[in-house]
């Protein structure tokens, strides 16, 4: 069955905005995509970040022409919350895929454990899982695997800066589950992570749960539950969810002051701004929200020297 818009479009604010999604496990990113636009009645929804069919939490929905933001948005630190068991490998680093093999765990103790993590956290070379979205010659590597490919992807660089349990490790019998908190850069897989922890201890390891709670400013606190907790038999959209979700919904320029320094600009230059003209620079680095006085957001600038340009302009269309 579709899950195409079928509704009349929802009112929008202008330019349309960003929606937290608090993703259910069992479904896609794109599953996630597609039930907005039926329940927005819009086709143009776009998302950041993608997260596995198994994990849960934060995922970034763009509507309307906000979609445009995503790829200026400061998007690429992430936190996410996992359950790491060590003992037993799969063939997809997570707990869909195949048991590979096993290994008691018994003789690693909590110091081998912290050393172990320990050197897992900084600036690391990480291999992705041969079933991950990766692509290979134009193909995802999880297409090549399920064709029956063997897959080797190459290593690239990544930042943990946070690799911590959360509680103490839960042993049992050929198994140990580990709660851990995960702070990293934008292209980390955490079931890489946890089947590098595996290795470097000798016992293998792969992760049973997911869950991503921020992505740069945005937590998971604010993010709403697009399918009224049934992912699996995409329940009817109601008023009241249609309701819930425009409600959630963070207007274009709301979403800009979260993932931007803002500098105020004079109606002179909000003007040159819109025309493609630079305005004078303050000294800054970085990308900066241009807003006018009347708090309108006029344009994404970067200083060059002694002058600002735009890199996105949204009173203009962008």
């Amino acid at each position: 069955m579709s899950d195409a818009p079928r509704r009349a479009p929802a009112v929008l604010p202008p330019g349309g905005g960003l929606l937290l999604v608090d993703k259910p496990s069992g479904c896609t990113s794109h599953d996630v995509v597609s039930r907005v636009r039926r329940v927005l009645g819009l086709k143009r929804v776009g998302h950041a970040g993608t997260l596995d069919p198994m994990a849960t939490g934060l995922l970034v929905v763009a509507v309307d022409r906000a979609t445009r933001l995503l790829g200026h948005l400061a998007l690429t630190d992430k936190t996410y919350t996992a359950t790491i068991r060590l003992g037993v490998s799969t063939d997809s680093d997570d707990a869909d895929g195949a048991v590979t093999g096993t290994v008691d765990p018994a003789g690693v103790d909590d110091a081998a454990l912290a050393r172990a993590m320990s050197a897992l956290t900084g600036d690391l070379m990480q291999v992705p899982s041969s079933v991950s979205a990766v692509k290979v010659d134009g193909r995802r590597a999880y297409d090549r695997v399920r064709a029956g490919e063997q897959v080797q992807l190459a290593a690239r660089p990544v930042t943990v800066g946070r690799f911590d349990l959360v509680t103490a490790p839960r042993r049992g019998p050929g198994m140990i589950d580990l709660d851990v908190v995960v702070g990293c850069s934008t292209g980390t897989y955490i079931r890489s992570l946890a089947r590098d922890l595996g290795a470097a201890l000798g016992v293998g390891g792969h992760l049973t749960a997911l869950r991503r709670t921020r992505v740069g400013p945005f937590t998971v606190d604010d993010a709403v539950d697009v399918y009224d907790g049934v992912p699996a038999v995409r329940p009817p959209v109601t008023d009241q969810l249609v309701g819930d979700v425009l409600a959630a919904l963070l207007p274009a320029a709301a979403a800009v002051r979260r993932g931007f320094p803002v500098r105020t600009v004079t109606d002179e230059q909000a003007v040159d701004l819109g025309h493609g003209r630079r305005i004078p620079a303050e000294g800054i680095a970085g990308t900066r929200a241009a807003f006018d006085a009347a708090g309108r957001l006029i344009a994404l600038i970067v200083e060059e020297g002694a002058t600002a340009r735009s890199v996105f302009g949204w009173q203009t269309g962008g």
